[in-house]
């Protein structure tokens, strides 16, 4: 068998695996949309259940608007801020909390408790303090550093000492050690703790946009929608918030693929 021979079957192979996703895909969707619609037609009233099709209908009537995408990029900004911030500051205590006791023993329980306890508790908390338009990143920031740390501290400890001692004796160096053993021993636990963090962020974020109500916000319209009555805006405006997750989620998984991919850390 030739090598164009065997390229092209794998590209078969992979093509056929694809499609076989989508159509999976497409009949999970299409079980829960009948699910849905079977519901609708049982409670009969659109203002506790609205069929798809409304919905489809507001969503496409909001999609439309110059406030949809205003609301939903502030809310994209300040989630992204907020997440941003707590990465790079999750991973500063990390490293700080595996190199030094008394940093460890200091940081370790606080960071133990805003884990452990509820989100909506430090977002009425936090409205006493901070402006309503910060608070969303706040929230945001706050509950996602305590997996940051968790994760990237458990990554340090888990470094093979072996593999340490082996740069200390082929004289690699500071960096050299940094970029071809710490960094891919430590990557996959940053990877787990960015994606799972994400998520985390940005359902904290619109939760603290609902409670506070920034002007330009997807919670200030799920809010509105709400005490509106308009139930099918309240699900379009919950689909959006599905929607950018899942779109948010995919862009940091290939982002960290890549960049995994640079310091040899496996898919």
């Amino acid at each position: 068998m030739t090598r164009s021979t065997i390229t092209r079957a794998n590209k078969d192979g992979k093509g056929g695996g694809l499609f076989r996703r989508l159509a999976a895909g497409a009949g999970v969707l299409a079980f829960w949309l009948a699910v849905w619609q079977v519901i609708s037609m049982l409670v009969g009233q659109e203002l506790l259940v609205p069929a798809p099709l409304v919905v489809v209908r507001a969503f496409g009537r909001l999609v439309g608007t110059v406030e949809f995408w205003a609301a939903a990029g502030h809310s994209l900004l300040r989630v992204a801020e907020g997440f941003l911030c707590a990465v790079a500051a999750g991973s500063v205590l990390a490293l700080l909390t595996t190199r030094f006791r008394l940093v460890n023993a200091l940081a370790s329980p606080l960071l133990h408790i805003v884990r452990a306890a509820p989100v909506a508790s430090f977002i009425i908390l936090a409205l006493v303090w901070i402006k309503t338009n910060a608070l969303p990143s706040f929230i945001a920031f706050l509950m996602v550093v305590p997996m940051v740390w968790a994760n990237v501290e458990k990554g340090i400890r888990a470094t093979d000492p072996l593999l340490l001692e082996m740069a200390r004796v082929y004289r690699l160096g500071w960096w050299k050690t940094l970029l071809r053993v710490r960094i891919p021993s430590v990557m996959p636990y940053f990877m787990a703790a960015c994606t799972t963090g994400l998520g985390f962020a940005w359902k904290s974020g619109i939760a603290a946009e609902v409670i506070c109500r920034p002007v330009l916000s997807i919670g200030k319209k799920l809010q509105d929608a709400k005490v509106t009555l308009e139930t099918p805006d309240v699900f379009a405006w919950t689909i959006t918030v599905v929607v950018l997750s899942l779109v948010l989620e995919k862009v940091l998984v290939a982002l960290a693929r890549r960049f995994g991919r640079r310091y040899g850390v496996a898919d």
